[in-house]
Parts: C-alpha cells; sequence; structure tokens
C-alpha cells in the first residue's frame, strides 16, 4: 500500500489514479490529520510526501515518521516545488529518500516508486500457516478463517513473534522485553490484555493461542 500526502487536489487525484491503474494500490490523503489516521489503521509500504501542507508542513510528518520505530524505515518520496539544492539537502539529511521536483513526468515517477519497493522486497517472503490462521509478517497480512483481521502494531507484533517458534513457551519476561522494550516486573498486565484483544480479534483462531499456567504463552506447532 502506498500513501500519498498532497493537498493539491488536481496533483493528488492524478497520481493518485495513475498509481492505482498500474497496479499500485495507493490511498490519497489531503491533510495530515487524515494521513496519520491512515497510518494508525495501516503502515503503508512507500510514502509521497508533499512540503507545503496545511496543519503542519511535510518535514515535520517526515520527522516524525522517522522517530517513530513502526514508521523509521518506510521509503519516503518528496514531491514537492520547492527545487533548490539546499531544500533537497535538508530533505534528505532528515531522512528522505528521494527528492522529486514539480512539475514532473508521472512515469519517471512511477519507475522511482517501483525501485524504492523492489529494494523493501525481501530475499524471502516468510509466510506462517497454522489450522484457519494465516499471518504474512512482511505484508502485515493476518487472516483467520479466511477474513482479515485488523491488529495493532503490538499485537502484530506479539502474534509475529509466537508464530516465530512454534511451540516453545515466551514467558511474559521474554515478551515484554522482545516487544515492549522492558523486563517484566512481576506487577504488569501488558502482556495477558494483549493477548486477550488477540484471541478476541482473531475469533476462533484465538484458541490456537495457549496459556502455559505460571509460565507464559505459546503456539503449538503444526506451522507452515
Amino acid at each position: 500500500m502506498i500513501y500519498l500526502l498532497e493537498d493539491d487536489d488536481s496533483i493528488r487525484n492524478f497520481v493518485a489514479y495513475a498509481l492505482n491503474n498500474s497496479g499500485l494500490e495507493t490511498r490519497d490523503f489531503a491533510v495530515p490529520s487524515a494521513f496519520w489516521a491512515g497510518v494508525k489503521g495501516q503502515i503503508p509500504s512507500l510514502i509521497l510526501l508533499d512540503i507545503m501542507l496545511p496543519e503542519e508542513d511535510g518535514m515535520s510528518v517526515l520527522r516524525k515518521l522517522r522517530a517513530r520505530p513502526e514508521t523509521k524505515d518506510i521509503p519516503v518520496i518528496m514531491l514537492t516545488a520547492k527545487g533548490t539544492e539546499y531544500d533537497k539537502v535538508i530533505a534528505l539529511d532528515s531522512g528522505a529518500d528521494d527528492y522529486v521536483t514539480k512539475p514532473f513526468g508521472i512515469m519517471e515517477l512511477m519507475a522511482r516508486v517501483r525501485a524504492h519497493l523492489r529494494r523493501r522486497e525481501p530475499e524471502e517472503v516468510r509466510e506462517y500457516r497454522i489450522g484457519e490462521l494465516y499471518v504474512c509478517p512482511a505484508r502485515h497480512i493476518v487472516l483467520a478463517g479466511g477474513e482479515e483481521v485488523t491488529l495493532t502494531h503490538k499485537e502484530f507484533d506479539l502474534l509475529c513473534l509466537l508464530l516465530s517458534d512454534s511451540g516453545t513457551v515466551f514467558t511474559r519476561d521474554r515478551i515484554l522485553s522482545e516487544i515492549w522494550g522492558f523486563r517484566f516486573d512481576g506487577e504488569s498486565r501488558t502482556v495477558d490484555v494483549h493477548i486477550r484483544t488477540l484471541r478476541t480479534k482473531l475469533g476462533a483462531c484465538g484458541d490456537l493461542i495457549e496459556t502455559v499456567r505460571g509460565v507464559g504463552y505459546k503456539i503449538g506447532g503444526g506451522i507452515g
């Protein structure tokens, strides 16, 4: 999924139309608040970002993207009328992966988008299948009983951690350390709460997550 944040209606509609028609699924946003709401729901594979925007400028959006663990590695291509060398240097030094100056050719833009997407493709796409549960970490896809499931980033990371070593019991201490970055203090209910909501969202597939009393959680064998 490609996200496009551009306040100019004609440019935004044209670019989104061209990308979608070329097979590159794209969502477009006119203002940063709508963009951030989209990011909260789904992490994109690539972002096309204008600089001069209402609410907050594109450089502020870029810095926030790079500061957040879940978005820090997403390729960001700046689309802007600010074409001086100084503007380009500032954007690239701030974490942009590419810089395209308006007006631009749509074929060149699509070529750049594809090039950045290719660089992100893993050499081997790891997939997990157990019963009616299917998870593809690289594409951030979770299917339970054939239905797509929307998880928060922590819920998704937790599910992938359990699937990464099927049959192994993950202690609360290890889960907190690997997913949240801190150690278990004997009082935190963070892991239990997330396991409970994860089971609920997965429906019948939630039964695959087993509780090992007094130790932690695991997902059984049989993963493809």
